[in-house]
This record gives structure tokens, C-alpha cells and sequence, in this order.
């Protein structure tokens, strides 16, 4: 019989220690199979519900690699926040009520569910209070959500899905969406289409600049992470991407903080914070051109 595999998991927040747990617990599980693992949740006190998306990603791979997974001692808060959002349905616990609506539900897409991925957000980020935009700029922001799907879809060459999370605390005033894949990650993309080979934080940085993308065609598909960029820093958001080892953010200031974590993430996480207390409107810069911002 399999040999049972413990691990205790401390509070997830979405920074870098929280990545840096993921990844300690990807590597863990990464080389397992057919193995009962426990994960001991006793000493997490709190996990942001947008970290579900790359917790999930990690436990899939794992119960792809005919691992069973079970959460053991979990907090009520904890519980509440993972049955809300639909996530430890997934690991045959019952879900419960999202009564005030803040929940972005817990979801795993495959590759070819873009239209899904299209319905799932307009259902979720409706009502949540983002700031006012003209309507040609507010079409572009969906666009350039969705291009993080499309992201995961062309570049990553995931086999194994992409997951979503989210929630929206309307007292502290922001909204967490966290899209993660299983796939190849950025800098072994940037190998692969431009023979670049930067280190891992540094492929993050060269897919965040607007110009820069893997893709072809008229319309380079780097502006829509062009816009989210420079929207959430007007907004005085957040955004963060994991990749193997590389973490980057850019913080609410607008500073860029680059990191290398202490194992890979086995795939790519991009993670957004919109701040809803921003009473800023704001409209594109022309209407006629999609390069042009603000």
C-alpha cells in the first residue's frame, strides 16, 4: 500500500510567500503517484480565494498523477471561504450559498472553452463595482481579460487545463482574479518563438512590455496585457505573475518588484487586483487606434 504523504500548509495571501508556499508544495507532490496525500490545513488560518486558481492547478497535476487528495483539519473560515466558491467541491465536500454574491466561482476550463471562459466572466464581473469606463475602453478591458485565457491557450501548451478564481470584498474595496495553466510557462516560450533565453522573472518582464509578444498577425497580441497593465496602474491596482521560477509584480505605486522563487511553478499564474474605491473615469485616449491608451 502507498505510503500516506502529510503536508501542512501555512495561511496563502497572494505575495510572495504565498507563491513561495505553492511552489514548496509543487514540489512535494511533483513526483508522486498513486499516493494518498493529506494536506493539514490546521495552521492556515486564512488562503486568499484567488489562490485557489494555482493551488488547484498544482492538486489536478497531482490527482493526474493518480494521487488522491484530501483537506484535513480545516478552519471554519477557511472551509467557508473554499465551499463558497465552489472549490472543495471538487474534493467531495458539499458547497454552500454565495448569499452576498462576492464569490468569482472556482473553475477549470480546457483549452478549447474559450466561449465558456467568455460567459463565466461577464457572469462574474458583473455588478462587482469596477470603476467607470467609456464603452469602447470597457470593451477593450474584457478583451484583455480574455486574452489571458488566450494566453494560457496558444503559448502555454497545457495538456492539463486552466483554472480560475477570484472574490470581491466589497469593504476592503478590491476585486482578486487569478488565472493559472499547466503549461509549458513564459520562458520556455520565449525559447521556443524568439530563441530568447532570459531568466524567468525577466520573461515575465519582457511579456508584460506592450510590444512584446509571441504571437502574429495585425494586431499584436501583447496590447491587451498593454491595457490591463497600464489600467490597473491608474487604477492603482495590483497585478502579479508567477512562471517557473520567476515571481513579478507591480505594486499599487506603480514599482516593479522582481523575485526568484525557490522551486517552479508548473506553469504560469497571472493575478489581478482591481481597486474599486477608485471614483476615476476613464475612457481610451483615441477610439480609433487599439494600440493607443487612455
Amino acid at each position: 500500500m502507498p505510503t500516506r504523504v502529510d503536508i501542512s500548509l501555512p495561511p496563502i495571501r497572494s505575495d510572495f510567500q504565498g507563491f513561495t508556499t505553492l511552489v514548496n508544495l509543487a514540489e512535494r507532490v511533483n513526483s508522486l503517484e498513486y499516493s494518498p496525500i493529506a494536506l493539514d490545513m490546521s495552521a492556515a488560518n486564512w488562503v486568499d480565494a484567488n489562490m485557489c486558481a494555482p493551488l488547484g492547478a498544482i492538486l489536478y497535476r497531482a490527482s493526474h498523477q493518480l494521487n488522491m487528495v484530501r483537506f484535513e483539519h480545516l478552519t471554519e473560515r477557511v472551509q467557508k471561504i473554499f465551499q463558497k466558491n465552489g472549490f472543495l467541491g471538487f474534493y467531495g465536500h458539499a458547497k454552500k450559498a454565495d448569499e452576498w454574491g462576492t464569490a468569482i466561482q472556482y473553475q477549470s476550463f480546457e483549452t478549447k472553452d474559450d466561449r465558456f471562459f467568455g460567459a463565466y466572466i461577464e457572469q462574474h464581473f458583473k455588478n462587482k463595482a469596477i470603476p467607470e469606463m467609456s464603452e469602447a475602453l470597457r470593451k477593450k478591458f474584457w478583451e484583455s481579460i480574455f486574452e489571458l485565457f488566450s494566453n494560457a491557450v496558444i503559448h502555454s501548451k497545457t495538456e492539463l487545463g486552466i483554472f480560475t478564481c477570484g472574490q470581491y470584498f466589497p469593504n476592503k474595496k478590491h476585486i482578486d482574479f487569478a488565472i493559472a495553466d499547466l503549461g509549458i510557462g513564459i520562458s520556455q516560450t520565449l525559447i521556443d518563438k524568439k530563441g530568447l533565453n532570459l531568466p524567468p522573472e525577466e520573461a515575465i518582464d519582457w511579456a508584460m512590455e506592450g510590444r512584446n509578444t509571441t504571437k502574429t498577425g495585425s494586431i499584436p497580441g501583447g496590447l491587451g496585457l498593454k491595457l490591463l497593465r497600464e489600467f490597473i496602474r491608474l487604477n492603482r491596482g495590483r497585478i502579479q505573475a508567477v512562471s517557473f521560477t520567476g515571481y513579478w509584480e507591480q505594486c499599487a505605486d506603480g514599482a516593479i518588484v522582481k523575485k526568484t522563487l525557490p522551486y517552479p511553478f508548473p506553469g504560469t499564474v497571472v493575478n489581478i487586483e482591481i481597486n474599486t474605491a477608485d471614483t476615476n473615469s476613464y475612457i481610451l485616449s483615441t477610439e480609433h487606434k487599439p494600440e493607443d491608451l487612455f
